[in-house]
């Protein structure tokens, strides 16, 4: 059974929260990858900032849609989602633009498993971790080329 660790990467280009935007922008194009990995001081994986977390930037801020009633409007967008839109388009650090607490696998983890949450939940990139530290990253290159891998014929 193949694992994350037969797959991943192992030199992970990565990203302190103190980092620039236009800094991460241009690992991310430079490097061609989708996502980068952000770290703390001790190596621990505190978020990841991907493409779209940077494309976000780019969009109008959504004004909330208001319902009226009994002579009140009432938003239809919480507060707290709108802040959080307006913090993203106005980033100017990767903390202020990167998802927080991202989803991650260990080593062990089988190719199955990683497949399975790259189409369910919808990521490209998933960093691996083991022990509370940043291991390698695992991305969906990573996982199709194990299709290529051609099996071995008894002769």
């Amino acid at each position: 059974m193949l694992t994350v660790r037969d797959i991943m990467t192992r030199e992970v280009i990565s990203v302190s929260p103190e980092t620039e935007i236009v800094q991460a922008a241009k690992l991310l194009l430079e490097k061609g990858v989708n996502g980068l990995p952000v770290i703390d001081r001790d190596g621990g994986l505190v978020g990841i900032i991907c493409q779209s977390d940077l494309i976000a930037q780019q969009k109008n801020l959504p004004l909330p849609s208001l319902f009226r009633f009994l002579d009140g409007f009432i938003p239809l967008t919480s507060m707290k989602h709108l802040e959080k839109e307006v913090q993203k388009i106005a980033a100017a650090t990767v903390a202020q633009a990167m998802s927080p607490d991202p989803v991650s696998v260990r080593p062990g983890t089988s190719v199955a498993e990683v497949a399975a949450l790259m189409v369910d939940r919808g990521f490209h990139t998933l960093p691996v971790v083991e022990e509370g530290r940043l291991v390698g990253i695992v991305g969906k290159e990573d996982v199709l080329r194990t299709l290529m891998v051609v099996p071995e014929t008894a002769g």
